[in-house]
């Protein structure tokens, strides 16, 4: 089996020469995945809207969020291949512009196929920018800070799916939905101006060959954390992709409760970022198992409990918390099933990734266009204790260097 992540092709760059250019080359990245990934989920809270503006069904609409997962699940591979003898700060630019001008299409868009065509645009962002951004921390800070500034880094994806889609909410029921893409676009844009500005040039030094990917995948560690992300992020996005319809129908909640419940859920997603970091290094099984339990009982007891607010805020806690910590759980088996290809590694997590979130919610939608959202909850509930089973199946994995050095 190939055990060579990489193939050497220049020296390798140095870091910025002052820390403090590396601390904002750093936080650059950071920004630029934040904002992607807030522009991915944007559409969940601002679904029904949307789809109304354009006289499209909500499952219709939910071709939003399969498109972009659909792009980044194939870019992420063939980006890090087809680009690897580009200077990085050019790709991470360029990637960063298409960004940009996807938010500015969306929010200008006369006709639903516009909106799906800027789409595709996030889904090639999502891929190419992910694929290269995780594995610069080591060429933009001196190597006493690589653990840190990487760390940083992946913390974008948590944040990113946890506070974007009750702060586009909150803008869209303000000022509408094309202004929140808008402010998306605004923040994309100064994300990169300061690329510009602080990013030092990052020639190639290194080659990920397919080979290595294909190895990789061979694993029996790697097919198994595929099918953990599958389950998990299949169960999650198939239902909370169309949370908002069920507050609306449900709940009867109105605009600025759904709101504040969005808000809520945002903030137990930070807390569950925090705690799965912490307990996924010493007990992967059992991080990746709590969370998918967590999942499992919120959206099963929505409908049951949803129909009052303080039943359905508690249970939103619940699944924030739970969701929270899921990005870090599935990183962190793919982590330690190719400690040696650690690039490698993370293009397959972003690839699995991104295809089930796109699978997930075109699946939910075709439950909730012919069924009712209640009943999508319910089935979103049996996948996520799937999980649970398999997780309980499965022995433990080898510890990571890797991830024992990052912290998880």
């Amino acid at each position: 089996m190939t055990t060579a992540a990489t193939t050497p092709t220049r020296p390798t760059a140095a870091p910025p020469r002052t820390p403090l250019r590396g601390r904002l080359a750093v936080l650059s990245v950071t920004l630029g995945i934040f904002s992607i990934v807030t522009t991915e989920i944007l559409p969940i809270g601002l679904l029904t809207s949307i789809g109304s503006d354009f006289a499209v069904s909500d499952g219709t609409a939910g071709l939003m969020m399969t498109m972009p997962g659909l792009l980044a699940a194939v870019c992420a591979p063939l980006a890090t291949v087809a680009t690897s003898r580009v200077d990085r700060r050019v790709m991470l630019c360029a990637f960063m512009l298409l960004l940009a001008l996807a938010d500015f299409l969306t929010a200008a868009a006369t006709d639903y196929r516009l909106v799906l065509a800027s789409r595709v645009m996030v889904g090639i962002t999502i891929g190419g920018f992910w694929s290269i951004g995780a594995g610069l921390a080591a060429r933009l800070v001196r190597p006493a800070s690589v653990g840190r500034a990487t760390a940083v880094i992946f913390s974008a994806v948590p944040l990113g799916s946890v506070l974007g889609v009750p702060v586009g909410t909150f803008i869209g029921d303000l000022a509408g939905w094309r202004t929140a893409f808008v402010v998306v676009g605004v923040l994309s844009v100064g994300v990169l101006a300061l690329m510009l500005l602080v990013v030092p040039a990052l020639p190639p030094t290194q080659v990920t060959r397919a080979s290595v990917l294909r190895a990789v995948l061979g694993r029996s560690g790697t097919r198994f954390a595929l099918l953990l992300t599958f389950l998990i992020v299949l169960s999650h996005f198939a239902t909370y992709t169309y949370v908002t319809p069920f507050l609306e129908r449900i709940t009867h909640a109105g605009p600025a409760l759904i709101t504040v419940f969005l808000l809520v859920y945002g903030a137990a997603g930070i807390v569950g970022n925090f705690v799965g970091g912490a307990l996924v290094p010493r007990r992967p099984r059992a991080a990746i198992a709590l969370a998918a339990g967590l999942i499992a009982t919120a959206t099963a007891l929505l409908p049951l409990l949803g129909r009052w607010p303080a039943g359905a805020v508690a249970l939103l806690i619940v699944w924030g918390v739970a969701y929270g910590a899921v990005p870090v759980c599935s990183q962190a088996w793919f982590a330690r099933s190719a400690p040696d290809a650690p690039e490698a590694a993370s293009v397959l997590f972003t690839a699995s990734f991104q295809a089930t979130i796109a699978f997930g919610a075109l699946a939910g939608g075709a439950v909730l266009d012919r069924m009712s959202v209640s009943t999508l909850m319910l089935l979103g509930g049996v996948t996520a204790a799937l999980v649970v089973v398999a997780a309980a199946l499965r022995p433990t994995p080898s510890p990571s260097p890797v991830l024992d050095r990052f912290g998880g």
